[in-house]
Formats: structure tokens, sequence, C-alpha cells
């Protein structure tokens, strides 16, 4: 079905509307970053950049290293900035924008995000661990606004998980997703691996109050003791959740690994994680060698 000039918006010289993109401009693996300096950081060592540019908080740099061909991007903070740069992604690769028509042979991402968060067990440290999001629960609502949402997402975690949590009817219903079987398999070795909640927000969703009070403040007591499938919850964070349902639904390889900064569980906080962070981009860009 033709996808219609106000759904697919490009810009008057025919690039995509919020990436500001064009068909060839990206590789089919590519790092997505909230911290648009993040993405310069990474992309200092690529061995040749191809090509560069900027649109509101979204860096993107194409280039190569070790000879592959790799795109890293910011796409700022929180699932509904996600939501935009997934959907934008697929259309570069996926929808011919001369006809507005989607493409019989569809092409297959790599989505790999690299970020920071904070742990949810008081055992995981604020200094060099690495956490990969075997799962994410959303608690952000996005993939109930997709017709394929309940169709991806696990039914049975996100089942135990409202059970177990007694959540509130108010709230947005959770959502329980599973990263990429194929990218966990080549990229997560040795790494923590564990259950992620994704929250629409940074201060009350997360259960921290300046001024203003959080409803409930028990969340984190009781989620941390929540399990499914062998794993616990392990940390919180602002784009999972987004990243793994709109990928399984377009059907997208995705994967998520954090740097842990703060431990919720013991209060801490590691201001000094710049390096730990290099370690963990210089580890990643040698693992996506083998993909």
């Amino acid at each position: 079905m033709k996808t219609k000039d106000a759904e697919l918006v490009l810009n008057t010289e025919g690039s995509i509307y919020h990436l500001k993109l064009n068909p060839g401009d990206v590789a089919e693996t590519i790092f997505l970053v909230g911290d648009p300096g993040r993405a310069h950081l990474i992309s200092t060592y690529f061995d040749e950049i191809e090509f560069s540019t900027q649109n509101r908080e979204i860096n993107t740099f194409t280039g190569y290293y070790k000879g592959k061909r790799l795109t890293v991007m910011s796409t700022g903070m929180g699932t509904d900035n996600i939501e935009i740069v997934v959907n934008e992604l697929d259309a570069l690769f996926n929808i011919d924008f001369e006809t507005k028509m989607p493409k019989e042979d569809k092409t297959i991402l790599n989505l790999i995000r690299i970020g920071t968060s904070g742990a949810l067990q008081g055992d995981i440290s604020v200094v060099e661990s690495y956490v990969v999001s075997e799962y994410s629960i959303g608690l952000d609502g996005l993939a109930y606004f997709y017709k394929d949402g309940p169709y991806v997402i696990e039914k049975e975690m996100t089942d135990e998980f409202i059970g177990y949590m007694n959540w509130d009817i108010h709230l947005p219903r959770p959502y329980g997703i599973k990263g990429s079987e194929y990218l966990l398999e080549k990229l997560a070795t040795g790494w923590i691996k564990g259950i992620t909640l994704t929250a629409p927000g940074f201060y009350a969703p997360q259960g921290r109050e300046l001024r203003l009070e959080v409803q409930d403040k028990t969340i984190i007591d009781r989620a941390h003791q929540f399990t499914y499938d062998g794993f616990r919850i392990t940390n919180f964070e602002m784009e999972t959740s987004a990243l793994y349902s709109l990928s399984a639904m377009l059907g997208h390889n995705a994967m998520t690994v954090c740097d842990i900064i703060a431990n919720r569980v013991n209060n801490e906080f590691n201001p000094n994680y710049k390096e730990s962070m290099k370690n963990l981009i210089h580890q990643m860009l040698e693992r996506v060698l083998e993909l």
C-alpha cells in the first residue's frame, strides 16, 4: 500500500523529515546513543568517516572500522525519540521514496543501543559493569499504539509482571519484550544479562523526587525482586522497550548494552564513568566485526 505524503514526510531536498537523511547515507549496522557527544566520540574510532550530518539532537556519522561499514546516531532521550528514529531508519531502507511503496525485498538492520543506566540490584557495581537487556519491560505504553504490538510482546512475562506488581490501572499498561536472539548470541558474551525497566521519564517514573512527590514510592523495592525466565530486573533506563518492540514488528535485530553509572538500591553514583564508557565502545566495535 502506498504511504501517504503526510505520513512519509520528506524535506524539500528529499531527505526523511527528522533524521534529515537519504537512502544510502546509513549502514545496515547502526549504533544508537542518546547523547550527541557520544555519537561524535564513537565516530573518532572510525578509520574513515564517509558521511556526517546533524539535525536537531540527531547527529549521524557513517564510516568504516577495520573495513566494516557502520553508522552511529544520537537519538536524544526517551521512547518517543526512539519511535521516530527506528521508523525513519526502516523507511530509509524499506520504502521507495519515489513511489512511496514498501519494497518487496526488505533489509534487516542491526540496531545496537549503547547507553548509561542505573542498577536495581545491590550487587551490580557502578564501576565498569555492563548490562545487556535480555528483555525489557516497558512502562511507557508505546507498543499498544501499534496493531502488531500485542503480537510481539512476551504475553506471559507481561501478565506476570502486572500481577506481581499489582499494577495501577491508571498508569500505562506495561509490556515485556525480548531482544534479538541473533545479537544477544553474537555480542553479549561475558556481560551481565537481565531485564531492563524502560520508564517514560527520569524522575517520578523512576522513583526520583525533587520538588514533586512520587505517587508510588515502592516501585523499585518491589520491582527488583521480580524474575522471569531465570532473569532478574537489573536496571532502569528510558529507551529499550521502544527499540525492541518496534524492531520486532519491523523485522530488525535490536540489542541494548548499558554502562552502569548509578545504583538505585545502594544510592551510589559514579561521576567518573567516561573511561568505562570508552572501554564499552571499544569492546562493542570489536564485537560487531563478527556480524
